[in-house]
């Protein structure tokens, strides 16, 4: 009998532990918890009997990898995956997945709440600014980013998008004007959502000169990755700029210096929270179960992320 380890130091809502034991158990296979774990090594014994793990930001590394001797597929419950070491699972004959678009709307909502919450002065009473009218980019244009640019659209925002591996009839079609190239998505608009991914050619990719460019009323959105944003840049901009506004739910590492520096002008959640909803928790960790089952009973590996 196959064994599909749940590892979550965070871990799913109860309605999507029941839903995912129901797949997994109707399949003929044993589902094993992992919840609020204390240790890596914890994770590292826990594997070594699985057949199959879903994970949400739990760490697998080469060490976990390795420990799982029977390990076939570890799902990522989730768009980000850059907590797996992909080298590391191709080297030990296991597929990493993701679940692509399970959370895009809860991450896009998100995104809305702090632009509305930094734009309104974070609500301390005095008169702030609104999104009617304004520009928004959208850097990426996957799952996420059509949500932003859908809810962009009913706040009365003009939308642009870049994204060089998404065609641009496709842009053009949800009624989303295309651009041609990062600089110019920053120079046209006074808000830019982040939706990239960390890799080693984003990775610090968002600097001063990107954000040098934005206009008058600058606020750069980040529910992507920290890793993407340079962090001097970001205090270079936020010095020569009094009029720049960051909000993210990943905080950068000097997120203390800046709130104390540019108090009022930056916010970032506590903790990334951007697939923290009842819905997404419970979408995502459904997806996952179902695209482990696909894979053992059919060799499906449609969301397979490494080589």
């Amino acid at each position: 009998m196959k064994k599909v380890l749940v590892a979550t130091d965070k871990p799913f809502v109860k309605v999507a532990v029941d839903g995912i034991r129901k797949i997994v158990e109707d399949a003929g296979y044993e589902l094993a918890l992992l919840e609020k774990y204390k240790e890596h090594s914890d994770l590292v014994n826990a594997v070594a009997t699985a057949d199959a793990v879903i994970i949400r930001s739990d760490i697998v590394d080469k060490e976990v990898l390795e420990a799982g001797k029977s390990l076939k597929i570890v799902v990522r419950a989730g768009a980000g995956y850059d907590n797996i070491d992909l080298e590391a699972a191709t080297a030990n004959n296991v597929v990493a997945m993701n679940t692509p678009g399970q959370n895009a709307n809860a991450v896009a909502e998100l995104a809305f709440g702090m632009m509305v919450y930094l734009a309104r002065n974070t609500f301390n009473g005095t008169s702030g600014t609104e999104l009617r009218g304004k520009s928004i980019g959208i850097h990426a244009y996957g799952n996420v980013g059509k949500y932003v640019a859908l809810i962009a659209k009913g706040f009365g925002m003009d939308v642009y998008a870049f994204d060089p591996f998404v065609p641009e009839d496709v842009i053009v079609k949800d009624g989303i004007t295309p651009v041609k190239s990062v600089d110019e998505l920053y120079s046209k608009c006074q808000y830019v959502s982040l939706h990239i991914p960390a890799t080693k050619e984003t990775k610090g990719s968002i600097n001063f000169d990107l954000l040098s460019k934005m206009p008058k009323g600058a606020t750069l959105v980040n529910t992507a990755r920290k890793e993407v944003i340079d962090e001097a840049s970001l205090v270079k901009v936020f010095e020569a700029r009094p009029d720049f506004r960051y909000v993210s739910d990943v905080a950068p590492d000097n997120a203390a210096e800046l709130a104390e520096k540019f108090a009022g002008r930056i916010f970032c959640t506590p903790k990334k929270m951007g697939a923290q909803t009842e819905e997404a928790n419970i979408n995502a960790g459904l997806a996952a179960a179902r695209q482990i089952v696909d894979f053992f009973q059919t060799g499906n590996t449609k969301f397979k992320v490494n080589k």
